[in-house]
């Protein structure tokens, strides 16, 4: 058992034993089974919003305990038809739904004319053709996802339905041949033999297809029996990988069919197999008990390791289990947060398939992926925030109770689960220890109590490190041109002749308009101008020696805050010049910093899909390099919530910190980190449905969070942007680890250029309103946070 609920895996015998000690002493298996989600798993317990579709109910099996299916009748079609589908599918849209489960009899065309006549007048001649273009229709009209529940499947329809549908499954149910029997469960359902479901999950997973599964309590099947299921479901796992969930199901006694009278598991009963589900299969397979069979009882299956009630529908009854409604959503969250977990949407296909560029490559289909991409947040759970980076809209309230208890300290209240891995990192982090970027993308996981605890430490490492002091910089922005022959798929600033999205002409300042810009910004009281802009095709490094010479003669005392690691890189390629002798010729001409932009993740493979072209991740580090061996100072930022999950940003960070480090002798290193969730609304790889929509509220407070456990020992200051996240979401931001908001910015374009609504200016006044407003002291500061003259 102990080893079992350390995340051993256990033998075929071993499980066996462990399932006959277990009759005798259930609380034991119970509790380490929850030990070991609790561990692993962490306090989020999932479920699916869905809408329910019977495609149809007709079978060519006949169970013993089902209703669901039942023979031809009089005046009822045997399907629904195309706009049927649609209309429940449309309801489930409006209701929040991100699931279309389709459930259906197992090929009933073999066995009833009606069925058949049917289908032909559909234009198919099977019900799983028929199945496939509803899929299809439910993808082109809705934004739902399917997932398909057609009993067994062969290869080729496993095949028919993948582009189609983003998960399939089929429940094995029960191995045991008895149950075929006359007088059993099985008698009279061909498609019930064992050899026939194991062969459908065989199919799925020589198919990647990301597959649900499951067994079936109380229909005359022993406790060997089983085992023997939930191992035969753990082998097909082992040479796939495809098995996603595995649903623990009781039978329910009902009238009107052969096992009507025949005894309900009772709940003791459930909770065991449920625990003894999650100690064969382990902590990556899903394990879900339906609610509503068990409506009153069903919050002590969280104590035996179940971490997924399954599919919920606002909109359609159970058609499996008609007696027996859903839970409201409030009651389920109710029942899973008494408990200390926290209940978390997630899509049909689960977080493992889809939440990286590589996962989505292998288990999706590619006309699956902008859908699923829309839906998904970084870590691929359901996407249920309305918030967008740049969009004129209020933090989540979630959000905003979970900063507030962060300070209240609720996280500590007994009972709430936090994994002791988590729990562990962050009292570490507290110690000043640096955590390295498996512990961070840990910690960017982090839910429920975990992540009140991490606002809360990363607020206190603030306050320990800069205080309660709130900076800001006046500057301005100069965008020099916005005309720029790269292809960065996220960015519609530039403007090119491919530009798959124009919002704005085009333009390109001359020296004289920038040298003027920056007179009037001096005027207006700025110390800073920071100017970059795209790579214009005309562009070499004698441009940008122009722009800063201008701006020194017009202003000289300006701090120049200018010129990304690429903009450096291409304009000494253009002169033949190293990189050292570029920036030394800048540096001469009255370069003060660099920014740190153009980093976006560093990441090369999530560069390879976002920035192709642009500077590679050692490339835009030696730049930052060589520009502090000369005495230049520069920052980092990280542009994050494109394609990339959270394991890119802990190496991001990891990077920025060994390169903080690398250079800290010369000037002191870097000067601030600055997340940028990503603007999604009018950015190209978004408009192509190769992106998410950015990051969520949750994600972004994270970031600032976790950068400040990562970096803030080496790096002080992290900044929010208050363009990217508004001014109520850079208020939490400055509660979760925070202190810097940067500049007024006068004018700033590149986030108003991809549908940012906020506004181009934040005022003095304005900014020290909003610091106030949290109980914080403002600061006006220099570029490099000393006291402005």
């Amino acid at each position: 058992m102990e080893r079992a609920a350390g995340g051993l895996s256990l033998t075929d015998e071993e499980a066996h034993r462990v399932a006959r000690l277990s009759l005798g002493r259930p609380a034991d298996a119970i509790a380490a089974a929850g030990s070991m989600r609790d561990r692993l798993g962490g306090p989020r317990i999932t479920f699916s919003k869905k809408v329910f579709i019977p495609l149809t109910k007709l079978c060519r099996d006949l169970c013993g305990y089902c209703t669901f299916v039942h023979p031809p009748r009089k005046g009822e079609r045997a399907f629904l038809s195309p706009d049927e589908v649609l209309a429940i599918a449309r309801a489930g849209e409006a209701a929040g739904c991100t699931e279309a489960l389709f459930t259906l009899g197992d090929k009933p065309e073999r066995k009833w004319e009606q069925a058949r006549r049917e289908l032909e007048n559909l234009g198919h001649a099977t019900t799983i053709g028929y199945l496939a273009q509803a899929c299809r229709s439910v993808l082109e009209n809705t934004s739902l996802l399917p997932h398909v529940n057609p009993g067994a499947l062969t290869p080729d329809e496993v095949a028919v339905l993948r582009p189609v549908s983003v998960s399939q499954g089929t429940m094995l149910e029960t191995l045991s041949e008895r149950l075929l029997k006359r007088g059993m469960a099985h008698f009279g359902a061909p498609d019930k033999k064992p050899g026939v479901r194991l062969a459908t999950l065989e199919a799925a997973g020589a198919a990647q297809v990301p597959f649900t599964t499951g067994i079936l309590l109380g229909i005359g099947e022993t406790w060997p029996e089983r085992i023997d299921a939930l191992l035969a479901i753990r082998a097909s796992h082992r040479r796939h990988g495809h098995i996603q969930e595995v649903i623990v199901q009781n039978f329910r006694a009902k009238p009107d069919v052969a096992m009507a009278a025949h005894p309900e598991p009772e709940v003791d009963e459930i909770a065991l197999a449920i625990a003894l589900t999650r100690l064969i299969l382990g902590p990556g397979i899903g394990v879900q008990a339906p609610p509503n069979l068990t409506p009153e009882q069903y919050g002590v299956y969280l104590e035996a390791g179940l971490s997924d009630w399954g599919g919920v529908s606002p909109v359609t009854p159970d058609h499996v289990n008609p007696e027996a409604p859903w839970p409201e959503l409030d009651a389920l969250r109710r029942v899973t947060e008494e408990r200390g977990f926290h209940l978390v949407q997630r899509l049909p296909v689960y977080p493992a398939y889809c939440s990286t560029p590589e996962a989505r490559a292998k288990w999706s289909d590619r006309a699956l992926r902008p859908k699923i991409l829309n839906l998904s947040d970084a870590e691929g759970f359901a996407r249920t925030e309305g918030w967008f980076a740049g969009a004129n809209q209020l933090p989540p309230s979630a959000s905003e109770r979970a900063v507030e208890a962060a300070g209240d300290g609720a996280w500590r209240v007994p009972g709430r689960v936090v994994r002791p891995e988590v729990a562990g990192l962050l009292e570490r982090a507290a110690g000043g220890d640096e955590l390295d970027e498996g512990e961070l993308a840990t910690l960017f996981s982090a839910s429920g109590a975990e992540a009140e605890q991490l606002y809360s430490v990363a607020d206190d490492l603030r306050k320990a490190t800069v205080g309660d002091d709130v900076t800001y910089v006046v500057n301005r922005n100069i965008n020099y041109t916005n005309i720029c022959y790269y292809k960065c798929g996220f960015c519609a600033f530039s403007k090119g002749p491919k530009s798959l999205n124009l919002r704005g002409a085009p333009y390109l300042l001359s020296p004289e308009e920038v040298a003027r810009r920056a007179e009037e910004a001096w005027e207006r009281g700025a110390t800073e101008v920071c100017m970059q802009g795209g790579i214009h095709h005309s562009f070499t490094g004698d441009d940008y020696e122009r722009y800063l010479r201008a701006v020194k003669r017009a202003v000289p005392e300006m701090h120049v805050h200018a010129f990304t690691a690429l903009e450096v890189f291409q304009g000494a390629a253009t002169l033949g010049e190293s990189v050292h002798d570029f920036l030394t010729r800048l540096r001469d001409a009255g370069l003060a910093t660099l920014p740190g932009t153009a980093a976006e993740v560093l990441d090369d493979d999530i560069r390879a899909i976002i920035c192709p072209d642009k500077v590679n991740t050692e490339q835009w580090c030696d730049v930052h390099r060589v520009a502090h061996s000369l005495g230049l100072r520069s920052n980092a930022t990280i542009m994050f919530g494109t394609v990339e999950a959270p394991r890119s940003w802990a190496r991001h960070l990891v990077v920025v910190r060994r390169l903080h480090k690398e250079i800290a002798d010369d000037t002191g290193g870097l000067f601030e980190f600055v997340p940028l969730p990503f603007v999604h609304m009018a950015a190209p790889i978004y408009l192509r449905g190769r992106a998410r929509r950015g990051p969520t509220f949750e994600e972004a407070l994270k970031m600032h969070a976790v950068a400040r456990i990562g970096l803030g020992r080496h790096i002080p200051n992290i900044q929010v942007s208050w363009v990217k996240m508004g001014v109520r979401g850079s208020q939490l931001a400055l509660r979760a680890g925070a202190n810097d908001l940067g500049g007024v910015l006068m004018n700033e374009s590149i986030s108003r250029a991809a549908g940012a609504d906020h506004g181009q200016e934040l005022t003095p006044p304005e900014m020290e309103d909003l610091i106030r407003g949290i109980g914080r002291t403002p600061r006006r500061r220099t570029t490099l946070y000393g006291v402005p003259a």
